[in-house]
């Protein structure tokens, strides 16, 4: 594991000493130890990667903060309130993470069509609104919580929001942080569906963004300058990461995901 450990650091390490080395060391084969931040300044002018990472931080916060409302409200539902046809619906949802995301590209791209929501934050953030991933999660989360709690606090008056905003999400909180990692950073690197329903760059995040902008610099073989794009993108999740390491390994030893 440590040997492949090294193997996948290599191309990070090497986009990192790209990125700080000037624009004739980084193509030369000489080794020198000339290092600058030119090419950190002369990315960040050329493209707007500055309205990049605000529609990022706009539309991954955006959908993570729908989604746990959403999510509490049908987990919640799914646990502990009895309707008809309910674990049938429920197996209907479960099926929803069979499914690709990118089987519905087509059928989400008519439907914002039709909406007038094409090239828009909305338009991106609309189809992950709900997850099927998260709902099952948390209604696993609920299930397990003594049923004494909901009769407790029918007891003392509680209305079934009230618990289950004092009760259920509180005692669920593991949950909710190893939700919003995942959900975090799929979005932060997603790419495939913002590049089909952005056409300006008033709306397109950093992956977007980065794609074009490495495609406009092939030419001229501007690998310092790529490699400084491609660490601006990826050093908050990664700098993320190593700040609450611990943390995100717990929340997931407590949420029972593994991997």
């Amino acid at each position: 594991m440590l040997a492949l450990g090294m193997a996948w650091l290599v191309p990070f390490v090497w986009v990192v000493w790209t990125a700080f080395r000037p624009k004739g060391a980084a193509l030369g084969s000489g080794w020198t130890w000339e290092w600058t931040l030119d090419n950190f300044a002369a990315v960040w002018h050329t493209a707007p990667f500055a309205q990049y990472y605000f529609n990022t931080l706009l539309i991954t916060g955006g959908v993570l903060t729908v989604q746990l409302v959403s999510l509490t409200f049908a987990a919640y539902a799914f646990a502990r309130v009895r309707f008809f046809g309910r674990d049938t619906l429920f197996m209907l949802f479960l099926v929803q993470i069979m499914v690709p995301p990118d089987v519905l590209i087509f059928s989400n791209y008519r439907v914002l069509q039709e909406l007038g929501l094409l090239d828009t934050k909305l338009g991106i953030m609309l189809p992950y609104f709900a997850s099927a991933f998260g709902i099952f999660l948390l209604r696993q989360s609920f299930k397990q919580l003594p049923r004494e709690l909901d009769e407790a606090a029918r007891v003392e008056g509680c209305s079934r929001l009230r618990a289950l905003r004092q009760i259920y999400v509180p005692l669920s909180r593991p949950v909710y942080v190893s939700f919003a990692i995942v959900s975090v950073s799929y979005h932060w690197n997603n790419f495939l569906w913002p590049l089909i329903v952005t056409n300006s760059a008033d709306n397109r995040p950093l992956t977007v963004g980065l794609a074009l902008f490495a495609k406009s610099t092939e030419s001229g073989g501007q690998w310092a300058e790529v490699s400084a794009a491609t660490l601006l993108v990826a050093a908050p999740m990664m700098l993320g990461f190593l700040l609450f390491q611990r943390q995100f390994v717990s929340s997931f030893m407590h949420s029972g995901i593994k991997g």
